[in-house]
This record gives structure tokens, C-alpha cells and sequence, in this order.
């Protein structure tokens, strides 16, 4: 039986000579630079180079059938990304040749060079990053044995090389036809994401629709970035549903970029395009070391670090219930105000992104009051916890603005397990070794004050705006708890309660308290919070934890 997949076609036996017609040798040399040169005319040196260039320009182009399958979906070929992602020129290919090995369901007549996966390593702004690109025009992007061994040589390179793994997705999952071997290739490539976490940065753009084992190794990925009517993800898909279920549901519904970047909270980025997707890509690699040795790279700026910014002395509401907007103080405070926000659409109620300080990467979280008031629930809990856990993976120093009236109550919040979700974060700046700094805007009441890194959880410099409201809660349920009988006794209930509730204010509601006891190193003017920030974090560049020895800890799940 031939294992030539269509005439003309070479096999793929590496001991075969197959005599090429002129049209492939032109074919060839055009492919090769366009160099027609391969030896003495005739010799055996040259009909092997012609047979190298016939398979590569095969293992490449394959007669722009999937180019047109993909372009018709209105995507990009698995090579097409990578070229658009990395810097031009700069990528390297490896196993274009390799091809799968199984014969069940008549595969043997369905070798395709590559397998589905175009793997290797180029260069992101300079920088060195390993990427694997699935190729859905291939089996459906699905993964089998070669596929497997291809992802995961890419993923050991990096590691080893400590350099960025991004992977580009659009697979349907295991290949069916290599039953268990292909479980197995997963579960190869799932224990190679958690070796490589907090090693090297790990990347994931869905840009097809995923499912299976297609989603469990970008969901153990630091990153997950999706293409709005492009990207789907999903455990089971809509047609399954239906078979078990009887429910009906569209991908974009059931796995959209909409869905995981806004209700799920399992990816943090999304795009229009699969272009915008890349630019956020390099975007987001600006900010980060390229492993967890190095410190994160420094980007000069011409914003001056002595800048002081007037339009934060109003920006706190006289009414203390009125809200105001966190990422406006954020971008008031950063080098020339850009913000790169990490999931902006999940729990909105917390902000995090990456932001610089005197030309220094910064992970940046804080309450929005614009969004419950900046309450602490569980999806804002988690959200927090994983970047900040990231960051400390990769030494990237914290500051955090704090504006929190406590734990949000409900049923809902207890029963859904506020308890163990928002001990994540606290357990997350506890464990956090990198320079931790941290601004009280206003509120920080109860729990909510201790978690959102206070001095006690070993943060390194902590200062208060004098809007900064510190205690154990608010003025008016304190005093209804203190003196509530002494309310209930007076001939005239509200304004005892209000005069009580003014005297709180003056002796607990306002930040000189914990200054006087050291749990706030200092009081600044809202102007001032750029250039103090600068200093501090100047100052705690070089800090050094040391931690007791153990195997890791375990952190509430």
C-alpha cells in the first residue's frame, strides 16, 4: 500500500529517491530563496537537496488548501499568527517533517508533515519566546502522539532555556483515532504546565473552538487571551449538551470571549481580532522577566518621577457613600497614566493590571468603589489572589490602593464559600516575598482593612491619604452596636445617634490612629502619592524574604 497521500507527492520513507519532475525542482528552488543551486547537476547530493526542498516547501504550503479553509472562516493559518506575532524574521521552525504513527480508521493514508502543530522559537521585541500554534485545517487541530511529543519538546526548550511558552489554540480536543495515546499526550503536556508554573510566564490565545483537554492546559496557563466570535471554550460542546441534556446553547453562548472574559472569569483578555490579540500579547510581555530569575525589564521614561498631580487632591467625594473611580487614580500615579488591566470585565468591584513607576513593572490592585462599593465578594477575592501570587512568581513588586467598606454579606456570599475565597487573598499577600506598598485613598474597615495588604501582613510601606477612613467599621454600625442602648434610653434617638456618630468619626474614622501606632508610615497629600511611591519602591528594590523551609504551603482552595 502507497503512503503517498495524493500523486506527485514524495513518500515519506527517509530512504526514498523519488525522481522529481521540472516543475518541482522550479517548485523547489523557489521555495529555497530561489536558489536553484543544490550540488553537481545530476548528482546524488542534489537530488537529496531537491527531495529536502520538495518536502519542506510541502510540509509548509500543503497546495493552500488550509490557507483557504482558514481564510474562509475568516482566520489565520497557524503560521500566519506566528509570523504576526513574532518579531518578522525572527522565527525558527521545528518538526516540520514529523508526522503521525497510528494505521486504525484508515489514518495511514492521512499523513500530514507537521501534525497538526506548527512549533518553535522567535523573538518578541528582542526577546526570546518558545510558541505552538495549532493548525485546525489538520485532523481539526486535534492532538495525538507527534502532536503531543511536538508541544511538549517546545515546552522543555523553554524551560530550560527559561524563556515564554505562548501557545496559539484552536483544537477540537483529543484525536480520536489514537484513543488512550492521545489522553496520555495531554496528560504529558498538563504536567508540564504545572512544572513550568511560576518558572516561566505561559501564555494562551484561543483563537477556534476549543474543547477537552484543549482548555485544561490553557486553563493551568498564566494568561488566557480570546477573539470575540473567533475563540470558544468549552469542557463538552453544544452538540453533546444537547445529546445528555436537551439543552440547547450556541458556542458563542456556552464558551464566547464574552462568557469566559465577563460571567466565568476564566480568561483575561479579549480582542476583536486576532491581531489586536497579538498586540496584547507583546504588550503584556513588556511588563514581565522572561523567568523567574530575572527582574522585570526596566522601560525609561520621561515622566518625571517628582511629578506631582493636583487633580488627586478632589478627586475623593465629600459623601462618603459617593463613589469615584479607581483607575483614574491609578493613571494619575503611573508613568504617563498607562494602565494594562488584567481582566476588566470579571469581578469588576477590584482592579489589577500591570502599570510602571519610574520606568519599574508594577502589579497593580485595587477596590473600585465605583462597582459595590468596592466590597470584597468571592469572584473579586480570586481574581485578586491569582496576580498576586502571579506577580510574586515573578518578582514583579505590588501596590495596591485601598478603598474597601469590608466583605460583601449575603447568603449568597456565605454559601458560595466567602469564607475560604477571600482567605485566598489574604493568604496571597501574606505569602507574597516582593516589595509590597500601600495606599489608603479612604475606606479600609473590618477583615477587608488586614486583607487588602496591611503593615501586618508584612507589607513594606504603607501610607494613608487624610480622607483615609481606618477601623474596624463604619462610623454609624459602630456606634449602633456600642451604644445601642444609650440610644434607645435618649429622649431623642437620631440626633444622640448623630452626635455619637460624628464623635466616632473625629476620634476612630480618619488615618492619624494608626499612624500614632505605626500601622501607617505616613500621611500624604493625595498630590504626593507618585513621588512617595517612587521612593519606597526605590528603597525595596533589593529586598530579601527568607522563608522556613517546606515543600509549599497550602492555600485555601
Amino acid at each position: 500500500m502507497s503512503r503517498s497521500t495524493k500523486p506527485g507527492i514524495p513518500p515519506a520513507g527517509a530512504g526514498d529517491r523519488p525522481k522529481l519532475s521540472a516543475g518541482e525542482l522550479r517548485q523547489a528552488a523557489a521555495a529555497s530563496n530561489g536558489s536553484s543551486a543544490a550540488g553537481p547537476p545530476g548528482s546524488v547530493t542534489e537530488r537529496k537537496i531537491n527531495l529536502l526542498r520538495k518536502r519542506r516547501y510541502d510540509a509548509v504550503h500543503r497546495g493552500g488548501a488550509a490557507e483557504k479553509s482558514q481564510h474562509r472562516k475568516g482566520k489565520l493559518t497557524a503560521r500566519e499568527r506566528i509570523e504576526r506575532l513574532l518579531d518578522p524574521g525572527s522565527f525558527t521552525e521545528m518538526d516540520a517533517f514529523a508526522v503521525h504513527r497510528t494505521s486504525n480508521f484508515g489514518m495511514e493514508e492521512k499523513k500530514v508533515r507537521g501534525d497538526g502543530v506548527v512549533t518553535g522559537w522567535g523573538t518578541v521585541d528582542g526577546r526570546q519566546v518558545f510558541v505552538f500554534s495549532h493548525d485546525a485545517s489538520v485532523f481539526g487541530g486535534s492532538l495525538g502522539e507527534v502532536f503531543a511529543e511536538k508541544v511538549t519538546k517546545i515546552m522543555d526548550l523553554a524551560v530550560r532555556t527559561g524563556s515564554p511558552c505562548i501557545g496559539i489554540n484552536d483544537s477540537g480536543g483529543a484525536r480520536i483515532q489514537e484513543g488512550v495515546v492521545s489522553l496520555a499526550g495531554y496528560a504529558e503536556i498538563f504536567y508540564r504546565n504545572v512544572e513550568s508554573s511560576g518558572v516561566i510566564p505561559q501564555i494562551s490565545l484561543i483563537v477556534g473552538p476549543c474543547t477537552g483537554g484543549a482548555v485544561y492546559s490553557p486553563a493551568m496557563t498564566d494568561f488566557i487571551l480570546m477573539v470575540r466570535k473567533v475563540g470558544y471554550m468549552f469542557i463538552t460542546g453544544p452538540d453533546v449538551i444537547k445529546v445528555t441534556t436537551g439543552e440547547q446553547v450556541s458556542f458563542e453562548e456556552l464558551g464566547g470571549a464574552d462568557v469566559h472574559n465577563q460571567r466565568s472569569g476564566v480568561a483575561h483578555f479579549m480582542a476583536d481580532t486576532e491581531d489586536e490579540s497579538f498586540a496584547q500579547i507583546r504588550e503584556l510581555l513588556s511588563f514581565l522577566p522572561s523567568n523567574n530569575k530575572q527582574k522585570p525589564p526596566h522601560r525609561p521614561t520621561l515622566d518625571d518621577p517628582h511629578r506631582a498631580d493636583v487633580e488627586l487632591q478632589s478627586i475623593i467625594p465629600d459623601n462618603p457613600n459617593q463613589p469615584y473611580d479607581m483607575r483614574t487614580v491609578i493613571s494619575h500615579v503611573v508613568d504617563e497614566g498607562r494602565f494594562l488591566e488584567v481582566m476588566p470585565h470579571h469581578a469588576a468591584n477590584i482592579i489589577t493590571g500591570f502599570a510602571r513607576l519610574d520606568g519599574h513593572s508594577v502589579g497593580v490592585v485595587g477596590n473600585q468603589p465605583r462597582v459595590l462599593a468596592g466590597a470584597l465578594d468571592i469572584e473579586a477575592s480570586i481574581k485578586a489572589a491569582r496576580f498576586v501570587r502571579f506577580c510574586d512568581s515573578f518578582n514583579i513588586p505590588l501596590v495596591t490602593f485601598v478603598d474597601v467598606p469590608g466583605f460583601l454579606p449575603g447568603t449568597d456570599q456565605e454559601y458560595g464559600g466567602i469564607i475560604r475565597h477571600g482567605a485566598k487573598l489574604l493568604y496571597a499577600y501574606c505569602e507574597a516575598t516582593v516589595p509590597k506598598l500601600t495606599v489608603i485613598t479612604r475606606k479600609a474597615y473590618g477583615g477587608a482593612y488586614d486583607v487588602m495588604c496591611s503593615k501586618h501582613i508584612r507589607a513594606d510601606y504603607n501610607v494613608a491619604w487624610p480622607t483615609a477612613e481606618i477601623a474596624v467599621m463604619g462610623p454609624q454600625g459602630a456606634v449602633n452596636i456600642i451604644f445601642k442602648r444609650e440610644i434607645a434610653a435618649s429622649a431623642d434617638p437620631a440626633a444622640r445617634a448623630a452626635e455619637l456618630i460624628e464623635s466616632y468619626k473625629e476620634q476612630f474614622a480618619n488615618p492619624y490612629y494608626a499612624a500614632e501606632r505605626g500601622y501607617v508610615d505616613d500621611v500624604i497629600e493625595p498630590k504626593q502619592t507618585r513621588e512617595v511611591l517612587i521612593r519606597a519602591l526605590t528603597m525595596s528594590l533589593d529586598k530579601q524574604v527568607d522563608r522556613p523551609h517546606r515543600k509549599h504551603g497550602n492555600i485555601p482552595l
